[in-house]
């Protein structure tokens, strides 16, 4: 763990570890969402733009990445630990947690660089530059582009420009401030096809997500006057409709817009590897009324305070029951007798 908490003094840290060393390993979360995909590739060019030798890990479980990330380049991809991790320095990126995730098999590097924003991130890097005020990890990269005097090539600039949108709801989520804007603007100079990059992400959906979606909102549930949304996705729903595992995003979205909703959740089992039979879960909260970072910590997963997740052996009626007491006891706290 950092011993010093100034992000200043960090970030003056962090810039001179990338600027000394020239063994690098990057790794984010599992799963990895737009934020997670864009911090990567643009800490990986980075890197490259300054002569470094350096790999980017993503475990063979989250390859190939979902349709709408097809694009990003990954030039310098491994699916195992490098064999000379140990002297590399590992940078973990959007990474709250390294204890139950596939990167944690490069925690032997020399040095770790734990670069985030998540407010409940554990702390585990050598170096810890977390921002939870930052709108995205893409954010931390950009201005350690800045720091480094290195401006992003057209690819990278749309990498993180990427996890920009994503993270921050295209502009509409309480995490979007005046940086955030100013990041867009900067990055679409430096050559970001704004509508190419909608159209990818949010338009071209292929009819099998489209299926899968209209599955899910048909087997939408709704417990305490509304208070839970939620969908339950087993292995046979995706079968179903010929449905990859990806195609799930986004569906979260539509459950946290109805009316009244005060946390959505999304449930799917987990089809193939060493947790399969296990469901993930990915919690959206409406307002600052439930941290969901809290219900997800007491099943050993993370996040934001309105975005959170954790993977469970609970079956979906346990899950149930498990979230609706979770949500009741901080929405009704208040009400309850001292």
């Amino acid at each position: 763990m950092s011993e010093s908490r100034d992000p200043g003094a960090i970030r003056e840290q962090v810039l001179e570890r990338i600027r000394e060393d020239q063994l690098f390993a990057l790794a984010t979360h599992d799963n990895p969402d737009g934020d997670a995909l864009g911090s990567l590739v643009g800490m990986q060019g980075l890197l490259t733009a300054l002569g470094k030798d350096s790999v980017m890990f993503i475990a063979p479980g989250d390859l190939p990445l979902p349709h709408e990330y097809g694009f990003f380049p990954l030039d310098g991809l491994v699916q195992a630990p490098p064999h000379d991790v140990a002297r590399r320095t590992v940078v973990f990126l959007d990474c709250g947690n390294i204890d139950r995730n596939s990167a944690s098999v490069l925690r032997d590097g020399r040095h770790l660089l734990n670069v985030d924003h998540h407010h409940d991130n554990t702390l585990f890097g050598t170096l810890d530059y977390v921002l939870p005020g930052a709108s995205c990890t893409a954010e931390i990269v950009w201005d350690l582009m800045s720091g480094l005097g290195v401006r992003p090539t057209p690819a990278v600039a749309q990498a993180l420009y990427v996890g920009l949108i994503t993270d921050t709801g295209r502009f509409m989520y309480e995490n979007t401030g005046p940086r955030a804007h100013e990041m867009a603007a900067d990055l679409i100079e430096a050559g970001v096809d704004v509508q190419a990059v909608y159209r990818r992400l949010y338009e071209e959906m292929p009819p099998a997500r489209l299926a899968l979606l209209a599955l899910a909102l048909g087997q939408m549930q709704r417990f305490d006057s509304g208070e839970l949304t939620m969908v339950v996705l087993s292995a046979e729903d995706f079968d179903s409709v010929e449905a990859e595992e990806g195609y799930s995003e986004g569906i979260i979205d539509h459950l946290r817009a109805v009316q009244g909703t005060k946390v959505a959740a999304l449930v799917r089992e987990i089809r193939a590897g060493e947790r399969k039979g296990q469901h993930k879960v990915s919690l959206r909260a409406t307002d600052d009324d439930v941290d969901v970072s809290l219900i997800s910590r007491a099943q050993g997963g993370g996040g934001h305070r309105r975005a959170s997740g954790f993977s469970t052996k609970l079956e979906p009626d346990e899950l149930i029951v498990f979230l609706r007491q979770a949500i009741s006891a901080q929405l009704h706290r208040a009400a309850t007798p001292a």
